[in-house]
């Protein structure tokens, strides 16, 4: 049974009171060694080997006079999500960014006595997992304790690592008491670039329209919003006299689709006057090849073809963070704006050919398909693909703009 998994928000969940019991005949023993010669200290021996205790170890947050709780004051940022049965809260995962080195903390993972070994604690730590790839976090940590050998195993089996511990984070003598801190990591697999020659860049066929569509959704599914719905815009697109396929582009490699760049008609209006250019939309690489250069070889070989074809510049909305590396730049240095008259770091805009934008300015309109994607025909569309599960993320565009 797949339960659901809602976000809990700070207004309604904060402070919310977490019982927490860990009691185990076992724990893994912290053994160091300092490797001691006339010369100095030559180096360190470190054991950590799970045994069997004499009695029972316990480590219980109300016996050591405070609770856990939802949303502390000192997070910053913090999100949580949980599961909830009949009106109570039997399971919860809570994660807080760590800016400063791009991680991402689960500052709390809990699921009620009664409903542990359910499968409930992975279902939640898909969550984290899904939220490190969306925002780009390089890690997810979390801390657990040398007495609570089910977490460390819990751990172990979701791909974490041990990468430290300390031996006084509680009190001086955490050793003895068997409560060493220690500290797991789950690092995002990553893979090489890849070369020109091992991608075919090519313009899509009727054969590749389900392909693309699927590849379209994986790529954005829970990015900008819950769910997606672009997918659905690349299915109206191609129906459309505004798209350009013949400067579009998918990127197939070993005869899979992994990627596509979607052109279509636009212009700035100058009052009666009226200047044409091109925008893209999605430009988009499923999750297993992001970061191997696939957007970027898409986004240098269309932007050839858009050139070839006449076009004098590009503008787009897009991720700020991504597209000034291939020359973007924001659109009020071309005297551009929407046709609100506004601008922002996501407006941006490229000459094709030095000085094509030059006598370019006004007010920046894309096709009016984009302005066409009512929610109920997504959802009906939507029923052809696999299920996936629509979740909330702090970095979704619907709520952060």
């Amino acid at each position: 049974m797949e339960h659901e998994i809602i976000h809990l928000t700070k207004k309604q969940w904060q402070n919310r009171i977490l019982y927490y019991r860990c009691t185990s005949k076992q724990y893994f023993d912290i053994d160091l060694e300092c490797l001691k010669s006339r010369l100095g200290v030559n180096g360190f021996i470190i054991k950590i080997v799970k045994k069997e205790s004499d009695s029972l170890v316990t480590d219980t947050k109300m016996e050591d006079g405070f609770f856990s709780m939802l949303y502390k004051e000192h997070l910053e940022d913090a999100c949580a999500w949980g599961i909830v049965e009949n009106g109570e809260l039997i399971a919860m995962i809570e994660t807080s960014p760590e800016k400063w080195n791009n991680r991402l903390r689960v500052t709390e993972i809990w699921v009620a006595e009664e409903w542990q070994k359910q499968g409930l604690g992975h279902a939640l730590m898909e969550v984290a997992k899904e939220q490190a790839r969306l925002e780009r976090y390089r890690a997810i940590l979390l801390v657990t304790q040398s007495c609570n050998v089910n977490a460390v195993d819990f751990c172990l089996h979701e791909g974490f690592a041990l990468v430290g511990f300390n031996t006084c984070e509680y009190q001086n003598n955490d050793m003895e008491s068997k409560k060493v801190r220690l500290e797991m990591g789950w690092f995002l697999p990553r893979k090489n670039k890849l070369l020109r020659s091992e991608l075919d860049l090519r313009e899509e066929t009727p054969d590749d329209w389900y392909a693309v569509e699927n590849m379209t959704r994986e790529a954005f599914w829970n990015y900008h919003q819950q769910g997606c719905d672009e997918h659905y815009f690349v299915h109206k697109l191609r129906q459309h006299p505004d798209y350009l396929p013949k400067i579009s582009r998918i990127a197939c490699k070993d005869g899979e689709v992994i990627g596509c760049i979607m052109y279509s008609k636009a212009y700035v209006r100058d009052g009666s006057k009226q200047h044409d250019i091109v925008t893209f939309g999605p430009l988009c690489v499923t999750p297993e090849w992001r970061g191997c250069g696939v957007g970027e070889m898409l986004l240098l070989e269309t932007m050839k073809l858009a050139t070839a074809a006449g076009y004098r510049g590009i503008v787009i909305f897009g991720e700020p963070d991504y597209y000034p590396r291939v020359g973007f730049r924001t659109c009020d240095h071309f005297l551009i704006t929407t046709n609100e008259g506004k601008n922002f770091d996501a407006f941006m805009a490229i000459e094709l050919m030095e000085g094509g934008m030059k006598n370019i300015k006004g007010q920046f309109y894309e096709s009016e398909i984009f302005d066409d994607i009512p929610k109920d025909k997504v959802e009906v569309f939507d029923r052809q693909f696999e299920p996936k599960r629509k979740l909330y993320f702090p970095s979704q565009w619907e709520l952060v703009h």
